[in-house]
């Protein structure tokens, strides 16, 4: 995904962000970091297959938060917002945009997908009593589009393997389309480490690391025993975090089938990470995420790719939250190292006033200031 439009959502309207492999939205508290990233996860999840109030269960407020607030009802009361993306592959750059009605009713009233100069799919709703929209996707066969009606709470791009039959050069141009959107945003880890949770022991055999990430005694344990090369160079870089050198991230029993994580300074002289900081709880968990992919995470792995070639976008609200300025630095550079294999992509939001402070090397900054 290489670029984020939010045309009328929550404080922003008629933006659009380009993304790079590390892109870092900053500004200070209410310039709509944390909404840009909302409305990423949000298309995540309509491209994973979730129903529209499912995916933005995760939005406080629920759906009418996301409508701008200068927004005013038509004649039948209706509300709504807008957003879209590029993703970019082999059949270079295709866009969608979806727009929302959320008041008085749920449901998305349009959406189109374009790519090749082309319309490949577009949804309108015709008639506000049926629970669904018109559908017309390009066909390039004896007509050239075909029209069927899809469910207004799905978005139509991640049905289309469902019901194109790929039989013409213009419907396998819309499966390849659909199937590049969707691979690009089925593949996408929102990430926001809760020191609180993570100081408590863990079910041993619980080994797919979850967003708030308080299962991390359980997965430190999988690593370790999985892959030692991967662990070893975990253990390197969350000592380049803490001020005191760390020998290793060991796990004991707990009792009652729980696991409990240490931060060993040397054998046999651990610190429970009970014990540690808020800010080396996080810069371990995020630590974490960008050194192990979605085998390890709790996600869909897309079955569609080889694991060899899977690549990660990890959402991170926050990303600094409570790193001091070294933590944050050494975070940044190992998200860049990572990123520079091609398998891992890091859009996070970052504390900052706007300030023109020069970005490290290979990180992109979508510099909100006060406004949107």
């Amino acid at each position: 995904m290489t670029e984020l439009r939010l045309s009328a959502f929550k404080s922003h309207r008629n933006a659009a962000f380009a993304l790079g492999p590390l892109t870092l939205f900053r500004g200070p508290s209410g310039s709509g970091k944390s909404s840009a990233l909302q409305a990423y996860e949000v298309l995540a999840r309509l491209a994973g297959g979730d129903a529209l109030g499912e995916a933005l269960s995760l939005v406080d407020g629920g759906p009418g938060a996301c409508v701008p607030q200068q927004a005013r009802p038509d004649a039948q009361g209706r509300r709504g917002f807008r957003i879209g993306c590029t993703v970019e592959g082999p059949l270079g750059p295709v866009r969608i945009d979806v727009a929302v009605q959320a008041e008085p009713e749920l449901r998305i009233v349009g959406e189109r997908m374009t790519g090749r100069g082309r319309t490949l799919l577009s949804t309108a709703l015709r008639d506000p009593g049926r629970r669904a929209v018109e559908a017309a996707w390009h066909t390039a066969g004896a007509a050239p589009v075909t029209r069927a009606p899809l469910p207004d709470d799905r978005l139509g791009t991640a049905l289309l393997p469902l019901r194109v039959a790929g039989k013409t050069a213009g419907q396998r141009l819309v499966l390849d389309a659909a199937e590049q959107v969707v691979v690009a945003l089925r593949a996408v880890f929102a990430c926001d480490p809760r020191p609180e949770l993570m100081r408590m022991p863990a079910a041993a055999h619980d080994g797919l690391l979850r967003g708030a990430c308080d299962n991390v005694a359980a997965v430190l344990d999988r690593t370790r025993h999985e892959c030692a090369t991967r662990h070893a160079a975990l253990v390197a870089a969350v000592g380049a975090g803490c001020r005191v050198p760390v020998g290793e991230l060991a796990v004991r029993e707990a009792g009652s089938g729980l696991v409990q994580a240490v931060l060993e300074r040397k054998p046999g002289d651990g610190t429970p990470l009970e014990r540690l900081g808020d800010g080396e709880l996080r810069y371990l968990a995020l630590c974490l995420v960008l050194m192990t992919g979605p085998g390890v995470l709790d996600m869909d792995p897309v079955g569609e790719v080889l694991q060899a070639r899977q690549a990660l976008t990890v959402l991170a609200d926050g990303f600094d939250r409570c790193l001091d300025a070294r933590q944050a630095r050494e975070l940044i550079a190992l998200a860049v190292r990572m990123g520079e294999r091609g398998h891992v992509r890091l859009v996070g939001a970052v504390r900052g006033t706007g300030d023109g402070d020069a970005p490290a090397e290979g990180v992109s900054v979508v510099d909100l200031g006060g406004e949107c």
